[in-house]
């Protein structure tokens, strides 16, 4: 069961602008001096094609690669093979650091690929489970039932990014943010 408090998840077709509009997030929660860490995931691109998505620890830098078209083994996604080495040593970590750590936890993104691993379950559970703030992007149309219990939890705000919505969007999200951190005094350190 998860017990969710303040998260908040962006969605959105592949391409829109989830992470981009997470990082604009990120970066205005860091100016105000709160700490922040947890993944994102970053597409590679090689000549113009998608070959995979790589891994980032939002605080240590430490990369891998979730996904690769090349990717000896792990279990298939499309045309991707997911890399579950990278995927637990570095953003199961991540994740779980982030909630002993900071103020705020980035998990980018729950997806398919993501949803392979029971040990990233385990993680985004223990950070929603926590009295951190959560920001993620949730795959669009996720069928996996975490996934799908994690989009439907009245606690979290699920947030549509569109065309229209992403310029401001990040503003927004952070000042609500840093709103729900005030009232409990985070803020004030």
């Amino acid at each position: 069961m998860i017990k969710v408090g303040r998260s908040f998840f962006l969605t959105g077709r592949p391409g829109i602008g989830k992470t981009t509009v997470l990082l604009k997030i990120v970066k205005i929660i860091e100016e105000k001096g709160l700490k922040v860490g947890g993944i994102i995931s970053r597409e590679v691109r090689k000549g113009g094609s998608r070959i995979g998505f790589k891994l980032i620890d939002l605080n240590s830098g430490r990369e891998g690669w979730l996904a690769h078209v090349k990717q000896p083994g792990g279990p298939r996604v499309g045309k991707y093979r997911v890399c579950m080495e990278d995927l637990e040593s570095i953003g199961v970590e991540a994740i779980l650091n982030a909630v002993e750590e900071a103020d705020i936890i980035v998990i980018d993104e729950v997806g398919p690929m993501e949803m392979l691993s029971e040990q990233f379950k385990k993680a985004v559970a223990k950070a929603l489970n926590s009295e951190k703030i959560v920001l993620g992007t949730v795959h669009y149309r996720i069928k996996d039932s975490f996934a799908a219990k994690v989009k439907a939890k009245g606690e979290v705000k699920v947030i549509e990014v569109t065309i229209g919505n992403r310029e401001a969007l990040s503003e927004n999200v952070a000042h609500k943010i840093l709103e729900n951190l005030c009232e409990h005094a985070v803020c004030e350190r």
